[in-house]
């Protein structure tokens, strides 16, 4: 008779709990990606500039920015995993690791790497089927969407700014949604910069010279102006301006490298694209 029929199952259904219990989410994506996950009873706190999903804000304590935390306040929940994102939170994950805290910092910049996040924080938190499972039915969608698109030379030309003084271009998974939208990207190359310096247009321009179907306004946290847009020097000669095609996404729902920009984002850059076309 085998071993573990002998003496019952090898992991038996009281086994306790060996995931996380209390995690603090210092951005956006990874707490909407835990209550996406049905997972959202292990968050103990989160950031301040939270969103999505509305409920998080009522039911869980703000204690970070972006770029700074209240790490007493971290302390003080006790948490057995804080989760970060990217070098701009290096000095927040430094400090709490030198206060023996356990700290896991994703660095997400495209599409793949977005989804890539989703397994990988289902993993940590023994959702790893439920995340995969997501995971496949959005890119199930993804290709559904793709073989509908039209011909390239048939799509706009969408330029994407993330924020206005300097003039700074979309991050490589705006870039990637816009294009799966069925926008052509008008800065491909700036897109595949991580870092925001990296993707400054020292030339506005530039942008008139790249002639832009769409534009749209994403300013990370700010209220996008389309009529200072729209009033920048020589702009005038854009077609996007010409025929007033410059709109505004949330930076909630198209900045957050998680679940939001890949469903709401998505979703309203192909109604605008859509809208384009309808015209056209």
């Amino acid at each position: 008779m085998p071993v573990a029929a002998a003496h019952g199952p090898l992991y038996p259904a009281s086994m306790p709990d060996r995931f996380p219990k209390r995690i603090v989410c210092l951005t956006e994506e990874t707490t909407e990606t835990l209550y996406l996950l049905g997972e959202d009873e292990r968050i103990v706190g989160i950031s301040g500039f939270t969103v999505r999903p509305p409920r998080a804000r009522r039911e869980k304590p703000r204690v970070s920015a972006f770029t700074s935390a209240k790490i007493d306040k971290i302390l003080a929940l006790d948490p057995d995993l804080v989760l970060g994102f990217s070098d701009l939170q290096a000095d927040i994950a430094a400090e709490l690791i030198r206060c023996g805290i356990e700290v896991h910092v994703f660095n997400q910049r495209s599409v793949d790497e977005i989804l890539g996040m989703i397994v990988q924080l289902g993993s940590l938190v023994g959702a790893g089927t439920k995340a995969m499972d997501w995971v496949t039915g959005w890119e199930r969608r993804a290709s559904e969407i793709r073989r509908a698109l039209p011909p390239l030379e048939e799509r706009p030309r969408v330029y994407f700014e993330e924020w206005d003084d300097p003039i700074i271009t979309g991050i490589r998974w705006v870039s990637e949604l816009v294009e799966l939208a069925g926008g052509r990207e008008c800065f491909p190359d700036n897109a595949v910069q991580a870092l925001g310096k990296n993707r400054i247009v020292a030339d506005p321009r530039e942008v008139v010279q790249r002639s832009p179907d769409i534009i749209i306004g994403s300013w990370c946290g700010k209220k996008f102006r389309p009529e200072r847009v729209a009033d920048r020097d020589g702009w005038s000669e854009i077609p996007a301006v010409r025929r007033g095609d410059i709109y505004e996404i949330k930076s909630a729902l198209i900045l957050q490298p998680g679940p939001a920009a890949l469903t709401d984002g998505l979703d309203q850059l192909r109604n605008i694209i859509s809208r384009w076309e309808a015209r056209r």
